[in-house]
């Protein structure tokens, strides 16, 4: 088995990460989501620094209040969680996996200086063991 406390997050980080954009109409984002066939998307702004993240569920609960009160939904920053658990990129893959472990989140932000520079999955993590082992 290779060394785990050389490896880092950057090195299993997926770097294509479909965003969305704080005044982007969540229906727009729903459609995104929808369309990528993924369950959230971390919100950037202009500089590419991560403000939140939107997912299904919050985009589920906009919809049906959207529905129920025949009201226009809003924009993705009335609705995405500010409140986001990121790594660094910079983070050791044992650290990494301990969040993974201690956490629901299937996946999580990477960031550098507080921008978004990719995106790390359970999957990814699993992946990145098997090959080491």
């Amino acid at each position: 088995m290779k060394d785990l406390t050389v490896a880092r997050a950057r090195d299993y980080m997926t770097t294509r990460v479909v965003t969305v954009a704080p005044d982007m109409d969540v229906l727009d984002a729903m459609r995104t989501l929808l369309g990528e066939r993924i369950s959230g998307a971390p919100v950037v702004d202009g500089q590419g620094n991560l403000v939140g993240v939107l997912t299904q569920r919050d985009c589920m609960t906009v919809a049906v209040q959207a529905l129920y009160h025949q009201q226009p939904a809003g924009r993705v920053a009335e609705y995405m969680s500010r409140e986001v658990k990121t790594l660094p990129a910079s983070a050791p893959l044992p650290d990494v996996i301990d969040a993974f472990r201690g956490s629901p989140f299937r996946r999580f932000p990477v960031t550098e200086d507080g921008r978004l520079v990719g995106i790390l999955s359970r999957r990814d993590i699993l992946s990145a063991i098997l090959a080491l082992w």
